[in-house]
């Protein structure tokens, strides 16, 4: 039996945001090991190149010093080794990335994902492996635990306890890097879903409800957990959570969520109701949540195995992200935590994102999912008019199939069987999903009609039926004008600066000439702010000429701008009580309310 690899891993230097790690295997290749470290990290699509991250890397056998030689930007060959004889890598990892993506230690918490500190020994991928974390020295420490979902190595000297430092264990390295740790002095609360405990860790200051958190998470997790059928796939679930005064974010993993959130987000004791932000980060937990089945378990084929050394391609990402998407407000609505009209009014936001640039007009979202390593997550200035997000839109096809799955059987089936199938034939088997595996599976459950539907919106550019199924399940829709910035076609940058994030084509702004990155100072003669810009605008009449005065880079620029009365083209969605009963019944069904 091969012996496990062994890690151990220190905050040495938490001023200096720097982690010791050691690698050590006990039967390396005699001509010579070979080490990588990823350049990607699963469910994040771009390439980050970790490596660059590592200070100083040595090598050694026994005392004796090995030399290793650099192959490319993350892979390293050791020199030889006798046989029989140990061989120990250790380097230091610079952390100071605030994301849930890579590693950030300070003095007051460390964080990391597997990919960003662990090599992986060619050819070892399978071997179990052993982690030593180690509590940093000093006294300032002493009061720091430990959250991950990785196994405690029971049975072994040096076992951790849950929440310890110590030794813990995985299966494999894909197992390790699926584990991401939080140390430092947190808050921890407990809640019970689908039979497996669940636990939340705040890590910063907060003023959190953690009574109201966990009853409302309950809630999310349970259903999702009765949709797929339990038991859960996992024995149990951490959401580790970064609180910061500004921030979002999340990444799944196969018993945890790593998520960054603002302080603001989060309920408050006496909270009346809920917040647009505390609605936000209750979707971004659910999202996360989700994602434990679709793209963990069920997965592209092309993630079976992932290969880390560079981009895997997939042109199905708006069924992993875009259908994650719908039901992580779908869940909320349907465990009584969002109310119908908080739900559609959600809907509304994301369709009119959708609607609101013209790229969704030249990408559709499989190219989208395609090319996420070199373009959705690469975004600039000119993304609205040149991509479409596999998120939201994707979210938008789940929602029509749906709903054409709930009015064409009469309530029958959904789309909530369709993924219930692909549970079983795909995530319970661990067998890829292939890239037409998904119309393939609802040919076989609903027809080639709708099948034929589904390839069609994926991989065409078209705008959806939205509106005509959304009055079917009795909600109202209006045609509303875009806000006051449609008047010109721009979207502001956040800050003090009146500074042009996106200028949408065919728009009053780009028919002005004005660009991306240009700082608005001026309206006719009078200085503007972010809080006089709209309101100032609000006063020009439609086809009225206004000078604007503007800062490109250091260049003093003149444009003038023409708004205009923008067209009815958002949405504005409500319930609606006079439809006929069949609707209503479709629309209960649909919401669980």
């Amino acid at each position: 039996m091969n012996a496990p690899i062994r890690y151990r891993i220190q905050p040495i230097r938490p001023e200096a945001h720097l982690f010791s790690v050691c690698c050590e295997i006990a039967d390396p290749s005699p001509k010579g090991q070979i080490f990588s470290l990823p350049a990607w990290i699963p469910g994040s699509y771009m390439i980050r190149e970790f490596a660059r991250n590592i200070v100083s890397i040595t090598a050694e056998s026994d005392g004796h010093s090995i030399p290793l030689h650099k192959l490319d930007k993350h892979t390293w060959r050791s020199g030889p080794v006798a046989v029989g004889r140990p061989l120990r890598v250790c380097y230091e990892v610079y952390a100071w990335d605030l994301s849930v993506r890579t590693a950030h230690l300070d003095q007051t918490h460390g964080f990391f994902n597997g990919t960003s500190v662990f090599v992986l020994p060619e050819g070892m991928a399978e071997r179990e492996c052993l982690v030593e974390i180690v509590r940093p020295k000093g006294d300032a420490y002493k009061h720091w635990a430990v959250a991950t979902a990785m196994d405690e190595a029971r049975g072994h000297s040096g076992a951790a306890r849950r929440h310890g430092f110590g030794l813990y264990r995985a299966a494999g390295y894909d197992e390790l890097i699926d584990h991401p740790v939080e140390m430092g002095e947190f808050t921890l609360a407990s809640f019970e879903a689908g039979g497996i405990p669940h636990e939340i860790v705040l890590t910063g200051h907060h003023d959190c409800d953690l009574e109201r958190l966990c009853a409302d998470l309950s809630r999310v997790c349970q259903w999702q957990i009765d949709l797929f059928g339990a038991p859960p796939p996992m024995s149990r679930y951490l959401f580790l959570t970064m609180v910061v005064g500004e921030g979002y974010g999340g990444l799944e993993h196969r018993a945890s969520t790593a998520l960054l959130t603002s302080r603001d987000d989060l309920p408050y004791r006496g909270m009346k109701g809920s917040s647009d932000g505390y609605r936000q980060f209750l979707g971004l937990c659910s999202h996360e949540y989700f994602h434990s089945w679709n793209v963990k378990r069920i997965k592209p084929a092309a993630f079976v195995p992932y290969d880390l050394s560079h981009e895997n391609h997939t042109r199905l990402l708006w069924a992993f992200e875009g259908i994650t998407s719908y039901y992580d407000d779908l869940a909320l609505v349907r465990s009584k935590v969002f109310s119908a009209e908080e739900y559609l009014a959600q809907v509304a936001k994301t369709a009119n994102n959708v609607l609101r640039g013209s790229g969704r007009h030249r990408q559709s979202v499989a190219e989208s999912s395609f090319d996420a390593w070199t373009k959705y997550y690469r975004q600039d200035e000119n993304a609205p008019n040149a991509i479409v997000s596999y998120y939201t839109k994707g979210a938008l096809i789940a929602l029509c199939l749906d709903l054409q799955l709930r009015i064409a059987t009469k309530g029958r089936q959904s789309l909530d069987d369709l993924m219930r199938a692909m549970w079983v034939r795909y995530g319970k088997t661990g067998v890829g999903v292939p890239e037409d595996g998904v119309f393939e599976l609802l040919a076989e459950m609903a027809g080639s009609r709708l099948a034929h539907w589904l390839r069609k919106a994926v991989e065409g550019t078209e705008d959806l039926p939205l509106v005509r199924l959304l009055k079917a399940v009795a909600v109202s829709v209006r045609h509303v004008p875009a806000g006051t910035l449609g008047r010109i076609g721009v979207k502001l940058a956040s800050g003090e600066k009146v500074k042009l994030a996106s200028v949408y084509d065919g728009g009053a702004a780009q028919e002005a000439g004005l660009s991306a990155g240009d700082v608005i100072i001026a309206m006719d003669g009078l200085k503007v702010s972010t809080s006089s810009f709209e309101t100032r605008l609000l006063r020009v009449s439609s086809g009225e000429t206004v000078r604007i005065h503007a800062f490109r880079r250091d260049e003093l620029m003149t444009f003038d701008l023409v708004p205009v009365d923008p067209p009815a083209t958002e949405l504005s969605l409500g319930l609606s009580e006079r439809a006929k009963s069949d609707a209503l019944a479709l629309r209960r069904a649909w919401l669980g309310v």
